[in-house]
């Protein structure tokens, strides 16, 4: 469920004038830190180059044909400057990379400003800095200018810099399945796909026949059925559930596991009404949450664009997100709403275990006992980030914000799995998403993470992005 840690290439650059003992300690410490975090790097031999790191075009080239040779095998750069370093053998070595960019500067010390200690890295960050914007290279940098690879500060750089990382690569190659047609009221969830296939994003799409053909098919006996069977039961409380209903959702649970594994789905949106209710007689909101919880995205109501938002947050933060809805005022509290959804929040999000039910709103339509499968309770508290998108004239357009959720009470009849949640000047945020058009629907995450995926989708993966 958590996400890898980012692997990163370190690249040192040089100015021949200083020490290469500045080097030597430099590759140590850097990589020795970076492997404690959990980090797995790659780095050019230091035989290759002077020092092992790039100052001239030539050593450049060499660095630059290193990145080709491990290409797959890395996930950012991490550039560090031991010293000022030199903007002709950077430029060279990292124009296509193709990969973010972190720069890391060494500071000087004050006791040891001598021509044999002296590195004037402050100075060369800028010069890298002026040379990747000519060249349209985009790149990181987090305060403070210089720090230390050993120092704490620097700890949180690559905490960035890693979640950064881990949103690029998650949305330059992902395939998300609509699992049924679009639900006919909803209009709000209409998606373009060849917007999303134009920035590296495939939808694969099913018809609800198929799932149900499907579902017929997974036997009893079976031991996808067996075991899917026992994790269910653990999941949640299935008091008063009948038998039948219990089967039904094992099996359309088995069903979607094998849709994912078999088609490499990194995300879900399924069409979870009312066919689900009149032809299979059941809801399918705690298949949902189950595979919410594993850290596979699943969207309700082929919310295609949300489904595509979890998955970044997901990255993003290491922990499974759900996609809720902009449901009710709190009160009299313009800073407070309710965000609930029928029963797909990952248990891991929820204050306690879950309780299945009948679906309370369907079932004012279509008769008691054909809805079985909401996964009731209430969201913990903490603080959360939350964004949308949809697509505009071939656009990928996404807000995110961050908010908090609190322990307010929900009266016990409140149907659904729900929070209420704190956000800073919420009238204007859920007016000016109304405005731009946007749907009911926001994907919510726990954590704030909003800093990491805004420069991920703005810089690096050139989407429109509205915050709050």
């Amino acid at each position: 469920m958590i996400s890898e840690k980012s692997t990163f290439a370190l690249f040192f650059g040089n100015r021949g004038f200083f020490p290469g003992s500045l080097i030597s300690s430099a590759r140590e410490e850097m990589s020795g830190v970076l492997k404690r975090m959990g980090h797995k790097v790659i780095m050019l031999d230091e035989k290759l180059t002077r020092f092992g790191a790039v100052e001239t075009p030539a050593e450049g080239m060499k660095y630059a044909e290193f990145l080709s040779c491990n290409r797959g095998r890395f996930d950012g750069i991490i550039l560090s400057l031991p010293n000022f370093g030199d903007e002709n053998g950077t430029i060279a070595a990292l124009r296509d990379c193709g990969v973010p960019i972190l720069i890391q500067a060494y500071p000087d010390e004050l006791d040891k400003m001598g021509p044999q200690f002296r590195r004037d890295a402050f100075c060369g960050k800028f010069s890298i800095m002026n040379l990747f914007c000519q060249h349209g290279l985009p790149f990181t940098v987090i305060s403070p200018h210089t720090v230390r690879p050993k120092d704490e500060r620097f700890c949180g750089h690559v905490d960035y810099f890693d979640r950064l990382c881990r949103v690029v690569k998650a949305m330059r190659r992902m395939r998300v399945g609509a699992v049924g047609a679009r639900t006919t009221p909803f209009k709000t969830v209409r998606i373009d796909e060849s917007a999303l296939e134009e920035h590296g994003i495939t939808t694969e799409t099913f018809d609800l026949s198929y799932v149900f053909s499907k579902i017929e098919g997974v036997k009893i006996s079976d031991k996808p059925f067996k075991k899917k069977s026992a994790s269910l039961k653990d999941y949640s409380n299935w008091q008063g559930v009948p038998r039948s209903s219990f089967e039904k959702l094992v099996r359309l649970a088995v069903v979607f596991d094998s849709m994912i594994e078999e088609n490499g789905l990194d995300a879900i949106a399924v069409r979870c009404w009312d066919e689900m209710q009149r032809f299979v007689g059941i809801s399918p909101c705690v298949v949902l949450s189950e595979i919410n919880n594993r850290g596979i995205p699943a969207a309700c109501e082929v919310d295609v664009g949300n489904a595509v938002t979890m998955f970044a947050l997901g990255k993003a933060a290491g922990s499974p997100v759900t996609c809720l809805d902009w449901n009710n005022n709190y009160g009299e509290d313009d800073d407070k709403c309710i965000l609930f959804h029928c029963g797909p929040v990952p248990r891991k999000m929820m204050k306690t275990e879950g309780r299945i039910v009948d679906h309370a709103i369907l079932a004012n339509s279509l008769g008691q006992g054909c809805s079985f499968g909401c996964n009731q309770g209430r969201i913990t508290e903490g603080p959360f980030t939350y964004g949308s998108m949809l697509t505009r004239k071939g656009n990928l357009e996404f807000y995110l914000g961050q908010g908090v959720f609190t322990d307010d009470p929900i009266p016990d009849d409140f149907f659904g799995c729900a929070g209420v949640a704190r956000i800073e000047g919420l009238q204007e945020v859920v007016r000016t998403i109304g405005c731009l058009g946007h749907r009911h629907h926001a994907s919510v995450v726990p954590g704030h993470v909003m800093a990491p995926v805004r420069e991920a989708f703005e810089k690096y993966l050139g989407f429109s992005l509205v915050t709050f």
